[in-house]
């Protein structure tokens, strides 16, 4: 008998034939008598509507509020998940992340997880229930709701896995693994047989949408090896897990391409000591994180100047601009450009780090599509630029085809 945590997404619970579909996959490992604790996400486009009809109410909504809101779609499908499996003569009870002892600090709508004190799901396991977790929530040790971001459903189920010394951990998607780039946008992507850690947080955290990132940090932090599969049929997954010799070998593992991204410049903020912290750290204050920054220092000039530039993810966009324009008496820069129409395009594989001339090859590809690139950040095993969204999926296949074809 194994004790598994299988993770379902949104897609993957999107209606009530899916969710039948799910309670079938979970009753094979309970009628072969394993323990099975599910965590599952909002029904597809659940969270989203929910979101709409809060802006509809005020355009910057409670933070606090929104997590109380949001967290009622999680809700919805764990009620759902236990009611089909015990229509199925499957012993099921549902729990909240709250009810689950997921206790979290109080930023809302960004929650990190403090501990975890799962004495409630011991307790179902024993009694022989599958025991149905709400993911993407907690609760402060003050009882206050909160979420763990877009994508936190993974997180509670790699937190779990730790905290519950699971023997497997299954994240269910509607894809069937992690792939060399998103299939959708690159038609010869492949499937891959195993990633590393390292390699996995670089895709998650450039826009690969199969993992969160924040849950593949916590998986290599805790040592949980988890597999990435799919819901909708039973073909092997993707393994990830800690880097190995043999995967070395493999220059590039991935090309990511994230669309989620915005650009803020500021431009002739003043060339002093001390500039750069103080924007930077308003925007921390505010929650907001910072990706790719570029300083360009302009010369012969009076006044010395500089452009700042970083890059910050889209829904942010409006409480970056509050900062901003909170900041403007204080610093005096002259003004603020804002580009949403913007991509990130990375180059992922623990290779890199014993190959050169990674770099060259990509600027000389994208060069040949006719791609300018505005940003550069690099890392041992990543390269990534920002470019103009309307050659961003060409520049992706034009990457994959030169590294991975």
């Amino acid at each position: 008998m194994a004790l598994i945590v299988q993770k379902f997404g949104g897609s993957s619970v999107a209606d009530i034939d899916r969710i039948r579909n799910v309670a079938n996959r979970v009753a094979e490992y309970r009628r072969r008598g394993d323990q099975v604790v599910v965590v599952v996400s909002a029904m597809k486009g659940v969270t989203d509507n929910l979101i709409e009809m809060a802006k509809s109410l005020m355009p910057v909504p409670s933070e606090r509020e929104m997590d109380m809101l949001l967290s009622t779609g999680e809700q919805t499908t764990i009620a759902l998940l236990a009611i089909a499996l015990q229509s199925m003569d499957i012993p099921a009870a549902s729990l909240t992340g709250a009810q689950a002892g997921i206790v979290t600090d109080g930023v809302h709508s960004k929650a990190k997880i403090r501990n975890i004190t799962p004495r409630k799901i011991h307790a179902l396991l024993d009694a022989g229930n599958v025991t149905i977790v709400a993911g993407f929530q907690g609760e402060t040790s003050e009882g206050h709701i909160t979420t763990l971001g877009r994508g936190g459903s993974d997180l509670t189920a790699i937190a779990l896995a730790s905290a519950l010394k699971a023997d497997l951990c299954q994240i269910y998607t509607d894809v069937d693994g992690v792939y060399t780039s998103d299939p959708r946008i690159v038609p010869t992507a492949k499937k891959l047989e195993e990633v590393s850690y390292d390699e996995m947080l670089e895709l998650a955290s450039l826009g690969a949408k199969v993992m969160q990132s924040r849950s593949v940090e916590f998986a290599k932090k805790f040592g949980v090896i988890f597999e990435v599969r799919s819901s909708l049929n039973d073909n092997p997954g993707t393994l990830v897990k800690e880097e190995t010799q043999s995967m070395e070998g493999v220059v590039i593992r991935g090309v990511s391409l994230d669309k989620n991204q915005a650009k803020i410049t500021l431009v002739g903020v003043p060339d002093e000591p001390g500039m750069a912290a103080r924007v930077f750290q308003q925007l921390a204050d505010s929650t907001i994180n910072v990706d790719m920054i570029v300083q360009n220092v302009s010369h012969g000039s009076d006044t010395p100047a500089t452009d700042l530039s970083f890059t910050i993810d889209k829904p942010d966009m409006a409480r970056a601009q509050t900062v901003i324009d909170g900041l403007r008496d204080n610093i005096n820069f002259v003004d603020v450009l804002a580009d949403e129409n913007i991509g990130k395009l990375s180059i992922v594989g623990v290779g890199m780090r014993s190959h050169s001339g990674i770099a060259a090859k990509v600027f000389e590809v994208l060069a040949g599509a006719g791609v300018n690139i505005q940003m550069i950040s690099t890392s041992e095993i990543k390269i990534s630029v920002v470019i103009g969204i309307e050659k961003a999926e060409e520049a992706t296949r034009a990457v994959h085809d030169a590294f991975l074809d």
